[in-house]
């Protein structure tokens, strides 16, 4: 069974920002799939089912997230765990493919790491760098400007695509048909 986790803070107040791309992308598939709700507190998350697929959203906010992700992947012992993630060193516009490597500085995936390892794929959103003078919290909580929804939308459909082809793929397949290099947004901005 493959895990697909979009990492993002609960409530409406971080619903549109930066860093909640990871529950923007989950939140496609929900409504693509309409999947089974499982509802059982020490999850820490809202979790659902399609088929052999989970999709989970921790409700443990960002920095926390591993706890939910490690007691989803004990109770179902899954085989296949994919994070979806915002990234800052990445441009707003482009996604990239990853399997293991370091957090980042990504206090989410820090969390997920310290519980569960870090043997996973990751699905990284471009989100940019903050603009000069802004500090990189400020901008990863802050809401994706008006002009940008279009590329946001864009970006996460096609990386709920992603998700779910790389859930019965392996990755280096979905690295040569997804390119890092594209911009998605091209011609759009």
């Amino acid at each position: 069974m493959t895990l697909i986790v979009g990492l993002g803070n609960p409530t409406d107040k971080y619903k549109k920002n930066r860093h909640n791309v990871g529950f923007m992308v989950i939140d496609k598939l929900l409504d693509d799939l309409s999947p089974q709700n499982i509802t059982k507190s020490t999850f820490k998350g809202a979790l659902y089912k399609h088929r052999d697929i989970l999709l989970l959203k921790p409700m443990t906010y960002m920095n926390l997230s591993g706890e939910s992700v490690l007691a989803v992947t004990r109770y179902y012992k899954t085989s296949h765990l994919i994070v979806i993630h915002d990234e800052l060193d990445i441009a707003l516009g482009r996604i990239k493919l990853k399997h293991g490597g370091s957090s980042g500085g990504h206090n989410g995936l820090k969390s997920i790491d310290a519980l569960a390892g870090n043997d996973y794929d990751r699905i990284r959103i471009g989100i940019s760098r903050p603009p000069a003078g802004k500090d990189v919290i400020s901008h990863v909580l802050s809401d994706f400007r008006q002009e940008e929804w279009l590329c946001v939308e864009k970006v996460v459909d096609i990386a709920a695509q992603m998700a779910l082809e790389l859930a019965h793929s392996d990755i280096k397949t979905l690295q040569n048909r997804y390119p890092a290099k594209t911009d998605y947004c091209a011609g759009e901005r």
